[in-house]
């Protein structure tokens, strides 16, 4: 058995505290029973979606389940650290995506910036959450669910909504993608 993310122990701990089962959960956030026993086991590395659902259910921000360690303003990311973890293809989730935190360390924040790097010719799958999110397309093509639109993003373009419509991200063109998203939601 593989040792559980931080992500996974996390949201183990925090239904712990709340004296939930994993089904109490699963019926909160509206997540399969048997994907929320696989993420707190470390079998299973959340999609965003997922792991913002399960933040709401559990009362806290998206961040609480991401975060290693405090560090001190500014938070800075390097290029060549996303780069390190793409080559090794660390954090590739089922829906052929990887995230990577821009925030990690600061727990006061409002939201959460992520650089996201899609596999060639990805999932195609939508999700809804409290919230608004802003997209910036920074290589490859990225198609954009949107209700009952699709929109393709090239670099430089951008997409702001409001989150509680169903959306989705994923590459198209037979070529990986990357975006940053930046994610809001009210607490």
């Amino acid at each position: 058995m593989s040792k559980p993310s931080n992500a996974g122990s996390r949201i183990r701990t925090y239904r712990e505290r709340l004296e939930m089962s994993v089904y109490d959960l699963a019926q909160k956030s509206g997540i399969d029973e048997k994907l929320v026993n696989a993420i707190e086991k470390g079998e299973v590395l959340p999609a965003l979606g997922v792991l913002t659902k399960l933040s709401r259910a559990l009362g806290q921000r998206l961040g609480t389940f991401m975060d290693d360690q405090f560090k001190p303003d500014p938070i800075i990311t390097r290029a060549s650290e996303i780069e390190a973890k793409k080559v090794a293809g660390e954090g590739v989730n089922a829906l052929g995506y990887s995230s990577h935190s821009l925030a990690l360390g600061k727990p006061d924040r409002h939201m959460d910036p992520f650089r996201i790097e899609f596999a060639a010719d990805g999932v195609d799958e939508v999700s809804s959450h409290e919230g608004e999110e802003l997209i910036i397309c920074i290589a490859g093509e990225v198609e954009l669910t949107y209700g009952n639109d699709k929109t393709v993003l090239s670099p430089g373009d951008t997409a702001y909504y409001n989150a509680v419509v169903k959306h989705g991200l994923r590459a198209i063109g037979g070529k990986p993608a990357s975006i940053y998203g930046v994610v809001f939601m009210p607490f």
